[in-house]
């Protein structure tokens, strides 16, 4: 239904406009710290709720422990201080995001929303300076009235140290 949609939008627009992508994305909106973030949903392996946490000595100091998920041990990142937001509660989830064969867990505070985004929603990372200061993310993405930062997660895997 979707398709159809983009389909006839982009047939029906005028011959002076710039033409807009194909097709709206899907992405996985988390919380972090208050905070909301977007992750593409074809990155987005699955989300569980972390029952116990194993710290693991020698670790890369942005990886918390590990989790057992069915008998698979999943290495979990807390952004929390990365991006600069509060983590004063602790995490009850995690989503499990995957580039290739890598996959970490994301440590997150409430279970994830689906949603629909088009491309005239996102805004890119050089223009509003997130680069620099959260260096996994590529932009910006406006979700209700509200700006939400886009995350790049082959960027997010190759700031995971030991990734």
């Amino acid at each position: 239904m979707e398709s159809t949609l983009a389909v006839a939008q982009s047939t029906s627009s005028p011959a002076h406009e710039p033409a807009k992508s194909a097709a709206p994305s899907r992405v996985c909106l988390i919380t972090l710290g208050g905070e909301l973030f977007a992750i593409d949903l074809r990155h987005v392996r699955e989300v569980f709720e972390l029952e116990s946490i194993t710290s693991v000595p020698g670790m890369p100091a942005s990886l918390v422990g590990v989790a057992n998920l069915r008998g698979t041990v999943v290495p979990l990142a807390d952004l929390r201080p990365a991006l600069g937001v509060s983590s004063a509660a602790p995490s009850k989830y995690a989503v499990v995001v995957r580039h290739g064969q890598q996959q970490v867990g994301i440590l997150i505070d409430t279970v994830p929303e689906i949603r629909t985004i088009h491309q005239d929603d996102l805004l890119a990372a050089s223009t509003q300076g997130v680069a620099e200061s959260r260096p996994f993310l590529s932009g910006l993405v406006k979700i209700e009235e509200r700006m939400s930062g886009m995350v790049e997660v082959p960027k997010l895997l190759a700031c995971v140290e030991g990734y």
